[in-house]
């Protein structure tokens, strides 16, 4: 009976002692106020600022000209000499080929003779006239034997003209159809013309696109075949058709290229500005997220990203323009923002 009586209270204390163990251990693995540090998520960030945006339509076109013309012989002959080759710029009226006009030259000659001949007959007929010594009728038979030799000789002067084929239009050889020796006969070709200056870009614009063209606005011609191709031009008619089966109507832009380098039949890519807003809001194009139809940009302020709904304006480029949701000085995310949410803490770095 003694000897149960020690082990009790050594059984009671060990049974106290093991919860008070338990609390210890509790308090030491988290104390209260402690929280987990969130990761900071690297950003690169952009300013909003102000600035002009100019709305822009793009469409693609191919280049023609604005004049050309198809040189043909007035006259048939042997081609006796070649004064210009292609590629080599004439002004209209300029001599470009020279048939053989021998032949011709002695016609115009003999009709030259007989005129004198006749124009001295006539002049002594015109005296005896006026003196009233001849009849009406004799005179009026010299005056009309005069003025058919007359037109003889100018005709005969006209076809050894003929002889020479020159530039109808100012412009630049583009064919040569004729060498030296060759026979041709009237109206048939020999050159064509055609008139650089200026190009014409022709564009088939939707018909939703109607109320924005307007002739004179300005437009940009890009074409890739010519490494710096980017040249100015202007909206110079617009048809005034809608085609029903493509649903589309014509705009034709004029092209200036002083340096010649474009030619027809080039494809180009024409950019035409139809509106222009100043002092706007004006955000990289990379800040902006669409999600259905949302747009957001994320701002950032103290470290942390706060998403915002934007309505956006012309895009235009790498810019877009910010109608509302943003305010000048805006400090934005312009990449990295996949992995964003609201309020996520970010760092900024810069690339």
């Amino acid at each position: 009976m003694r000897k149960h009586s020690l082990l009790a209270p050594t059984l009671i204390l060990i049974v106290l002692a093991a919860p008070q163990l338990g609390c210890s251990n509790n308090a030491q693995s988290k104390a209260p106020g402690d929280t987990d540090e969130e990761t900071l998520i690297p950003v690169e960030a952009a300013v909003v600022e102000l600035g002009s945006i100019d709305a822009v339509f793009t469409g693609t076109a191919s280049l023609e000209a604005e004049e050309e013309a198809a040189v043909v012989a007035r006259a048939g002959g042997v081609v006796k000499e070649i004064f210009v080759e292609e590629g080599d710029f004439v002004q209209a009226g300029e001599p470009l080929a020279q048939l053989d006009d021998e032949r011709l030259a002695l016609e115009l000659q003999r009709a030259e003779v007989s005129l004198a001949k006749l124009d001295m007959d006539f002049q002594r007929h015109q005296e005896l006239y006026e003196k009233k010594l001849i009849a009406p009728g004799e005179y009026e038979s010299k005056k009309s034997d005069y003025d058919l030799q007359k037109q003889m000789r100018d005709l005969a002067r006209l076809e050894l003209e003929y002889t020479t084929v020159r530039a109808p239009i100012s412009g630049v050889i583009s064919e040569r159809f004729v060498k030296v020796g060759n026979m041709i006969q009237s109206n048939e070709p020999t050159f064509h013309i055609t008139d650089f200056d200026p190009l014409l870009a022709i564009m088939h614009v939707p018909e939703r696109e109607l109320h924005r063209i307007q002739i004179g606005q300005d437009a940009v011609i890009l074409v890739d075949a010519i490494p710096d191709g980017r040249f100015e031009g202007s909206v110079k008619r617009i048809s005034p058709v809608v085609d029903a089966a493509t649903g589309t109507f014509k705009v034709t832009i004029e092209v200036y290229d002083r340096s010649r380098r474009l030619k027809p039949g080039m494809f180009s890519r024409v950019l035409v500005t139809h509106d222009t807003h100043e002092n706007t809001m004006l955000v990289p194009k990379s800040a902006v997220i669409q999600e259905d139809d949302e747009s957001a940009i994320f701002i950032i302020r103290d470290s942390v990203a706060y998403r915002r709904l934007v309505v956006v304006g012309y895009a235009n480029g790498s810019v877009t323009e910010i109608l509302s949701g943003l305010q000048q000085g805006d400090q934005i995310v312009i990449t990295g923002h996949g992995g964003l949410r609201d309020s996520s803490l970010v760092e900024t770095i810069s690339l």
